[in-house]
């Protein structure tokens, strides 16, 4: 029983991507990896139609990557108690299937069985491609790009607001300029949303366009406030990105400077190490955590060890940890 236990343990450390400790958890990253680039390249070849004789070959190939995302999707479930070990092994299951992961890899494998089926099922084939963020969202570079989209959440949603205002104004705007002179192309006030799109966002496909001057001056001021109103969440989230790494360069640089030998790094729902393990997060040069201060606890750093808002995690200085 105590074999069987470990022998289960062993797979959950296997399988968990980004175990950049564990060589053979490694070799699965490549080889599931691998298997996500094959099923996804060969969902595009066969939208050609040049393609059709080697249908049948990707057919194959689809079954047996599909059939690994089945086999792991099993051993995720099986090792869920390991992955949620606060909960009982029921409760664990469920808040996996529950999980981005769990609906990722659920939806990646169900498209497989429904292909003759509704048109809605084959649109589920692209889900596929949101099991790469699975791989990446595991590494400090790209929790960063996670942790600053939730950090500036509110202002990324105010200037959506904004965005959505200033197409909804046009839309109606451009109807009133326009419905007289081309009543086909704008018979309501929404009509024109398809306009304001692509106008707003600088797409301009040419399909629909004012003939009238005060359409033509709306027009004018809808492109010159869409540039400007597009690039407020562009700037948001640059801004984000060099807090982030600023930050963690002037830690690292001032630790070094002041000859510091601990640091302390409170973790929230917004900090870029929530939900990693110990063995994932991005730490400052020469700087290892050494003691994770959890509930009043001070709990000991092992790797497979996941940070939670609220977790305060104490980094001490490779000269400090070495043996005098």
């Amino acid at each position: 029983m105590k074999l069987k236990k470990l022998s289960k343990e062993r797979i959950y450390h296997i399988i968990q991507i980004g175990n950049k400790g564990d060589i053979l958890s490694q070799a699965f990253d490549i080889f599931i990896t691998i298997t996500i680039c094959l099923n996804i390249l060969v969902m595009v070849l066969q939208t050609y139609d040049q393609l059709a004789p080697f249908y049948p070959v990707f057919d194959v190939i689809s079954f047996i990557t599909i059939l690994i995302f089945c086999v792991e999707y099993a051993l995720r479930i099986w090792t869920a108690d390991y992955l949620f070990p606060e909960v009982p092994h029921k409760n664990a299951i469920i808040k996996f299937l529950l999980s981005y992961d769990g609906v990722v890899d659920l939806l990646t494998i169900l498209p497989f069985f429904f292909l003759s089926g509704f048109v809605a099922f084959r649109i589920l084939r692209v889900i596929r491609i949101f099991h790469l963020f699975r791989i990446n969202g595991q590494y400090d570079s790209f929790a960063i790009i996670f942790a600053v989209m939730k950090e500036k959440k509110n202002q990324i949603w105010s200037s959506l607001v904004i965005i959505m205002i200033l197409m909804l104004a046009s839309s109606i705007g451009i109807y009133y300029a326009e419905h007289e002179a081309q009543p086909y192309a704008f018979k309501n006030a929404f009509s024109g949303m398809w306009w304001s799109v692509s106008t707003v966002l600088t797409v301009g496909y040419g399909d629909l366009y004012p003939v009238t001057t005060m359409g033509r001056i709306m027009a004018i001021c809808t492109a010159f406030l869409g540039v400007g109103v597009v690039a407020v969440p562009t700037g948001i989230i640059s801004a984000g990105f060099v807090e982030h790494y600023s930050k963690a360069k002037l830690q690292a640089k001032f630790a070094n400077d002041e000859h510091i030998d601990m640091l302390t790094v409170k973790v929230n729902d917004a900090h870029c190490w929530n939900g990693l393990k110990v063995s994932e997060i991005g730490t400052p040069d020469h700087f290892n955590p050494c003691v994770i201060m959890r509930d009043g606890e001070a709990l000991v750093p092992t790797s497979d060890l996941s940070l939670k808002p609220g977790d305060t995690v104490i980094l001490a200085a490779d000269t400090y940890l070495s043996p005098l």
